[in-house]
Protein backbone atom coordinates (compact mmCIF):
# COMPACT_ATOMS: atom_id res chain seq x y z
CA UNK A 1 0.00 0.00 0.00
CA UNK A 2 3.39 2.44 0.79
CA UNK A 3 4.24 1.20 -2.74
CA UNK A 4 0.82 2.41 -4.52
CA UNK A 5 1.09 5.77 -2.39
CA UNK A 6 4.02 6.83 -3.72
CA UNK A 7 3.53 6.00 -6.77
CA UNK A 8 0.67 8.51 -6.74
CA UNK A 9 2.20 10.71 -4.82
CA UNK A 10 5.46 11.48 -6.14
CA UNK A 11 5.52 9.73 -9.87
CA UNK A 12 8.97 11.34 -10.54
CA UNK A 13 10.51 9.67 -7.85
CA UNK A 14 11.43 5.81 -7.82
CA UNK A 15 10.21 3.63 -4.84
CA UNK A 16 13.04 2.30 -2.90
CA UNK A 17 11.90 -1.01 -3.17
CA UNK A 18 10.91 -1.20 -6.73
CA UNK A 19 13.53 -3.58 -7.47
CA UNK A 20 10.73 -5.84 -4.84
CA UNK A 21 7.03 -4.56 -6.11
CA UNK A 22 6.16 -7.87 -7.66
CA UNK A 23 7.23 -10.11 -5.45
CA UNK A 24 5.45 -7.85 -2.30
CA UNK A 25 2.53 -7.89 -4.20
CA UNK A 26 2.67 -11.75 -4.53
CA UNK A 27 3.25 -12.28 -0.97
CA UNK A 28 0.55 -9.62 0.38
CA UNK A 29 -2.29 -11.00 -1.66
CA UNK A 30 -1.85 -14.60 -0.37
CA UNK A 31 -3.15 -13.63 2.51
CA UNK A 32 -6.68 -13.74 3.02
CA UNK A 33 -8.05 -11.19 4.42
CA UNK A 34 -8.95 -11.40 8.00
CA UNK A 35 -11.65 -8.91 9.03
CA UNK A 36 -11.51 -7.64 12.90
CA UNK A 37 -14.50 -7.77 14.61
CA UNK A 38 -14.54 -3.88 14.92
CA UNK A 39 -14.14 -4.17 11.21
CA UNK A 40 -17.62 -6.24 10.82
CA UNK A 41 -19.45 -3.78 13.50
CA UNK A 42 -17.98 -0.64 11.36
CA UNK A 43 -19.45 -2.53 8.62
CA UNK A 44 -22.97 -3.26 9.81
CA UNK A 45 -23.71 0.19 11.30
CA UNK A 46 -22.87 1.81 7.74
CA UNK A 47 -25.33 -0.58 6.28
CA UNK A 48 -27.95 0.89 9.48
CA UNK A 49 -27.62 4.28 7.87
CA UNK A 50 -27.55 3.33 4.13
CA UNK A 51 -24.03 3.42 3.28
CA UNK A 52 -24.33 0.21 0.73
CA UNK A 53 -20.77 -0.92 0.34
CA UNK A 54 -19.01 -4.16 -0.70
CA UNK A 55 -17.14 -5.68 2.23
CA UNK A 56 -13.28 -6.45 1.26
CA UNK A 57 -13.43 -5.21 -2.22
CA UNK A 58 -10.43 -6.08 -4.26
CA UNK A 59 -8.95 -2.96 -6.18
CA UNK A 60 -7.30 -3.42 -9.62
CA UNK A 61 -3.64 -2.79 -8.04
CA UNK A 62 -3.97 -5.86 -5.90
CA UNK A 63 -5.13 -4.93 -2.69
CA UNK A 64 -8.12 -4.82 -0.63
CA UNK A 65 -10.12 -2.20 0.92
CA UNK A 66 -12.37 -2.60 4.00
CA UNK A 67 -15.31 -1.41 3.08
CA UNK A 68 -15.79 0.50 -0.54
CA UNK A 69 -18.58 2.29 -2.80
CA UNK A 70 -16.70 1.65 -6.05
CA UNK A 71 -19.35 3.68 -8.03
CA UNK A 72 -18.84 6.50 -5.82
CA UNK A 73 -15.20 5.89 -5.89
CA UNK A 74 -15.06 6.03 -1.83
CA UNK A 75 -13.66 3.94 0.91
CA UNK A 76 -13.19 3.27 4.07
CA UNK A 77 -9.96 1.74 6.00
CA UNK A 78 -10.72 0.08 9.35
CA UNK A 79 -7.98 0.21 12.08
CA UNK A 80 -8.00 -1.18 14.96
CA UNK A 81 -7.82 -4.57 16.91
CA UNK A 82 -7.37 -7.59 15.26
Amino acid sequence: LVSLHFQLEFPDHNFPLAHMQSELLTAFNRQEPRPSQLQRNVAAALNRIGWNHSFEYEIPEGFSLDMAQPETKSAIEVDGPS
